[in-house]
């Protein structure tokens, strides 16, 4: 009859305890660097506790690791066997550490995506704030208009409803779009002028025009009850290239208020003509109802409250 410290063959079992790990760690930094000293300072030990911790190891397994010589270390042939096991091991330690602290990280990411011309001129310089009262809250920003698909990764959008979305989309309304004439104060008085019977777009003003929102003056024109301007202006590629272009003075551009709202504060940009609402509103869009209490609703009370 055998005793528990035998096997089936008569032979003596294999000890399978592992040492510490503090000093397996200690064995693979001074063997991977060949000096217990830059040991020691990697991992933030002296240089006396990494010689004890592999004198230990030594010890245990009954075997010599290293061979001394004055200052310098070298591993044997036995040091150089648990070396790769050990180095080996720590590197998969390492992948997987890494992996669960990436897809941690990404868990707790939201991706926004919102309208280019918004996301530019409203919703970053606005984010400051956010990020201030919700610093946990990981949320990465991109821009993206139209139409989308939650399963291309995105978990809410911001978009205007001047398309069809899916059903199954929940959408929660943020603001009403109002559009009105906008140009720099200096050309106000020559492109846009106040009579007595309202305001009027002097014929020959130049007009900007956006390949993105190509019925923009038409909106307006229909939301505030006048004609179309017939003047000749500049296309652009993007919509926020025709309000830059105001900005520089190149004409007169169709501005949505949340957009040129900060430039019309800084005196950038004028609207004599004011704002109407040209039917269309703006919303956040998600896969399914937002949870009160939930990041997302805190994203869209917040959304509001900038409104």
């Amino acid at each position: 009859m055998f005793s528990d410290s035998h096997s089936e063959s008569g032979s003596l079992a294999v000890d399978r305890r592992l040492p510490s790990l503090l000093a397996l760690r200690c064995f693979e930094a001074a063997a991977r660097l060949e000096n217990f000293s830059r040991a020691a300072d990697e991992l933030h030990l002296t240089h006396g506790a990494v010689s004890r911790a592999v004198r230990l190891l030594e010890d245990e397994l009954g075997v010599a690791l290293f061979e001394r010589r004055g200052r310098r270390v070298f591993l044997t042939e036995a040091g150089r066997t648990l070396a790769r096991a050990v180095s080996g091991g720590f590197d998969l330690m390492r992948q997987a550490v890494g992996e669960l602290r990436a897809s941690g990280r990404q868990a707790r990411r939201w991706v926004v995506s919102c309208e280019p011309t918004l996301l530019m001129r409203w919703l970053i310089p606005r984010w400051p704030d956010f990020q201030a009262r919700h610093p946990a809250m990981e949320v990465h920003l991109v821009a993206g208009g139209g139409p989308f698909s939650f399963a291309d990764g995105i978990d809410l959008a911001i978009r205007r409803d001047d398309f069809l979305w899916p059903g199954s989309y929940h959408a929660e309304p943020l603001f009403v779009e109002r559009v009105g004439p906008v140009c720099r104060p200096d050309k106000a008085a020559i492109w846009l002028r106040l009579e007595h019977d309202g305001a009027a777009l002097p014929a020959g003003a130049p007009c900007l025009h956006s390949r993105t929102r190509p019925s923009a003056w038409q909106d307006w024109a229909l939301a505030a009850g006048r004609g179309v301007p017939e003047a000749p202006g500049q296309i652009f590629d993007h919509f926020y290239f025709s309000l830059q272009a105001a900005v520089a003075g190149l004409g007169v551009a169709i501005g949505p208020w949340h957009l040129v709202r900060d430039d019309l504060d800084s005196g950038v940009l004028v609207a004599p003509l004011g704002f109407v609402e040209d039917g269309s509103r703006y919303c956040l869009l998600s896969p399914q109802p937002l949870l009160p209490g939930s990041p997302q609703a805190d994203l869209l009370v917040w959304l509001r409250e900038i409104a």
